[in-house]
């Protein structure tokens, strides 16, 4: 028998780290988080604190980043880690994508070094928790028209405006907040329990239930000028973290994409039918070579971009091509191995309705495919599409 991995040969693609990370994860992952994840998803909800610590204790947080207790490990690395843990619930990686690719990073990136040295060990840690606030309820796949907020009063910011679909943020000690100024975008730290924050938990989801999605609202929220993220100008500072994530969810999805796929070859080996296995079908046989296929071009281009990432020359266009690619085809091997599980592909007794509900979120975050086929189409065209 020869696995999904195997076929495209992709462990002789990995070498020293990307090996022991790959491997810790699994490890972790297999021992501490899939047992209990059919539970949290059918509850809705996410032990976000305790998760959170056991991943610090690992160095996954924020592990591509360098110094203030972060790990830093390779863009390659991280990449695998998000895979392993993906290979879990999509949720799980948002956890992880959201506090080291946007919360950390931006604070690494922009923030002052009292900023650093104030959250970031904490936060590599997984002792604090972090959330990033830029979508708003009007306003996401086009941020330049977000309506939150912040105008000077003497040396002090006052921050109005309304986030939405923010990952962690009942739970965070942070948000790292996106706002118009007189002087354009700037990103500020606000603290949980700043006077004038409210965050409400975002019920009813039928997707990414293993994950704690709030709204945060800001009334009249005022924040010392040491709050303001001093390298943050414009849109490029948030749109860059977006691109760390996205980064992430390259790898990530084709963590879920394995999952199902191996789900399914093992239930089509176990499963009779009409006096053999299912496995033994042409067309059952068709639907697994297809999505072994489409699994391995992805991991491919995830490995792909990878070492370009670690070599200074990844271009955001050749992320959003990777995002588009691999969101769009790990979906669709969810939704085929769905079908090879027949009745019992919708239950939580399998992993595979719950990655295929889960990634329908994926392909939306971080950029919409029809978003990332505008990057793409004015990268190769030189035309701009979006308006």
């Amino acid at each position: 028998m020869t696995s999904v991995d195997e076929l495209f040969a992709i462990e002789g693609l990995l070498a020293g780290e990307e090996l022991d990370v790959r491997a810790t994860a699994r490890a972790f992952a297999d021992r501490e988080l899939r047992p209990h994840i059919a539970e949290w998803y059918d509850a809705g909800t996410l032990p976000v604190r305790e998760v959170a610590r056991e991943f610090g204790s690992l160095g996954l947080l924020g592990m591509h980043l360098d110094g203030y207790g972060c790990a830093g490990t390779s863009a390659t690395a991280y990449g695998l880690a998000c895979h392993e843990i993906e290979a879990v619930d999509s949720g799980l990686r948002s956890l992880m994508s959201v506090q080291g690719s946007l919360a950390m990073h931006a604070i690494h990136a922009y923030g002052s070094d009292e900023q650093k040295q104030q959250w970031l060990r904490g936060m590599a840690a997984g002792e604090l928790i972090g959330c990033f606030g830029l979508t708003e309820p009007d306003f996401g796949s086009n941020p330049g028209g977000m309506r939150t907020r912040a105008r000077r009063d003497g040396k002090d910011w006052i921050l109005d405006g309304t986030k939405m679909w923010i990952t962690n943020g009942t739970v965070a000690d942070v948000a790292v907040v996106w706002a118009r100024t007189d002087d354009g975008g700037r990103g500020f730290l606000v603290p949980a329990g700043t006077p004038g924050l409210e965050a409400r938990v975002m019920r009813r989801k039928l997707s990414l239930r293993a994950s704690v999605t709030a709204e945060l609202s800001f009334d009249g929220v005022r924040l010392p000028a040491e709050a303001l993220l001093p390298g943050a100008r414009g849109l490029r500072a948030p749109l860059g973290c977006l691109g760390e994530a996205r980064f992430g969810i390259v790898f990530g999805s084709m963590g879920a994409a394995r999952t199902c796929l191996e789900t399914a070859i093992e239930y089509a080996k176990a499963r009779v039918v009409f006096d053999k296995p299912i496995a033994g079908y042409q067309l059952t046989q068709a639907k697994i070579a297809d999505g072994a296929v489409e699994y391995g071009k992805g991991m491919l281009l995830a490995l792909h971009l990878g070492r370009l990432k670690d070599s200074g020359q990844i271009t955001p266009e050749q992320v959003s091509a990777g995002k588009l690619n691999n969101t769009r085809e790990a979906l669709a091997i969810a939704r085929e191995c769905r079908t090879i599980l027949g009745a019992n592909g919708i239950t939580l007794e399998y992993p595979v309705m719950r990655h295929a509900a889960n990634l329908e979120t994926v392909i939306t975050y971080e950029g919409t495919s029809e978003v990332h086929q505008l990057v793409l189409g004015q990268a190769l065209t030189g035309e701009n599409a979006f308006r």
